[in-house]
């Protein structure tokens, strides 16, 4: 624990909060005219309250919650796209645990393993084609999500589908990227952010480059950021110091993981695999261009979407989120969390109309947890 130790030292804390507060201070940043820093990953918004950076950091600091949970940005359509797959005759369907109790407009998939779908909960997609393999009298899907940290894994597991000629295997690709809804953001004349902090998981295997944007194009800074209480403080103060000196640049705080070009074997497994969609639906952004992945066609045999006749392969319809559900205010940093009208009411990790409150990255799961006297009086 030594090394961990070392990111959660509260007398270096304390010295990095007081060069914060001098920060803030030279640039005018107050409660009421406050500097907006978008943390991108999910990761960092549990770890702001789990260890309440948010109010540990000077006033003048505002803390806006983006969309970096992988699980929070599906949206419904697609949802119920996975339990339409899983109850068919014949399929096993397999997901992350994360997955299971996200909404859909009619149940989530543990609703459907409940009323008789066979559906799994596996640890990587390799147990899924595992599962095939043991099993070839049935069709095992494999539920692929995520940004690029999960995108590789998936990549090369359906690279070895391949090579050992698996054919009851397929996955429904649901990957999508980091950088094209942050340029959404950007590009919306109603969102006043000021600096980033960027994703650390996501960034190993992308790198720092295609974030260049952000600085070139924008003029915002963004620091890739680590986990740990003094990583996400002192990429706060790199984000201060640039806009205190008039820059903007993308900077690597967590170097000590994050390789500036990313994972060449990574990178190269994605490339091989995948194509960028025209467009993806994201919840809370409707469809964004080039943001997510689909799979090439020398891997269709292997595309859950084209084997079943399903989503983008034959045309699809949003589906409404429920009434008074505000999941995309609170993932386009509109509103918090605890503003939304059926957060702690109609919303709790029990009964959960939203992503936002069952996903281990959700902004309403971390303020449900954390959020101590808030999300009580939110809830009340």
């Amino acid at each position: 624990m030594r090394y961990v130790e070392e990111f959660r030292d509260p007398k270096a804390a304390k010295g990095v909060l007081g060069a914060i507060a001098r920060v803030a201070g030279d640039i005018g940043a107050t409660a009421q005219d406050s500097v907006r820093i978008m943390e991108i990953c999910g990761g960092h918004t549990h770890a702001i309250f789990r260890y309440g950076l948010d109010r540990l950091v000077h006033e003048g600091i505002d803390f806006i919650h983006g969309p970096g949970c992988p699980v929070c940005v599906l949206p419904m359509s697609r949802v119920d796209e996975c339990v339409e797959i899983a109850q068919r005759p014949g399929v096993i369907f397999t997901t992350f645990g994360d997955a299971m109790r996200v909404p859909g407009s009619q149940k989530s998939l543990g609703q459907a393993k409940a009323d008789g779908a066979d559906i799994r909960m596996v640890y990587s997609p390799l147990d899924a084609l595992d599962l095939a393999r043991r099993n070839p009298a049935r069709e095992v899907v494999f539920f692929g999500l995520g940004f690029e940290t999960t995108t590789p894994s998936t990549a090369l597991t359906l690279q070895q589908a391949r090579r050992d000629g698996v054919g009851n295997f397929s996955v429904f690709c649901n990957h999508i990227t980091v950088p094209p809804p942050i340029k959404a953001l950007l590009d919306d004349p109603h969102m006043r952010l000021d600096g980033f902090v960027g994703p650390g998981h996501v960034s190993m295997v992308i790198g720092i480059h295609p974030y260049d944007f952000i600085a070139r194009d924008y003029g915002k800074p963004i620091v890739v950021a680590g986990f740990e209480p003094l990583d996400l403080l002192q990429s706060v103060l790199m984000v201060l110091n640039q806009i205190r000196d008039g820059r903007a640049q993308v900077e690597n705080q967590y170097a000590r993981v994050v390789p500036e070009h990313g994972n060449p074997l990574s990178l190269a497994a994605m490339a091989d695999v995948y194509e960028v969609r025209p467009s993806f639906e994201w919840r809370g952004l409707g469809e964004i261009d080039a943001s997510g992945l689909r799979i090439r066609d020398a891997y269709r045999t292997w595309d859950a979407e084209e084997k079943f006749g399903i989503g983008y392969a034959v045309g699809r319809a949003p589906v409404r989120e429920p009434d008074g559900c505000e999941c995309g205010a609170v993932m386009t940093g509109r509103i918090k969390p605890t503003a939304c009208p059926q957060f702690g009411r109609g919303c709790t990790p029990d009964t959960a109309l939203g992503a936002l409150m069952v996903s281990s990255e959700g902004a309403c799961a971390a303020y449900w947890t954390y959020g101590g006297a808030r999300a009580t009086e939110a809830a009340q």
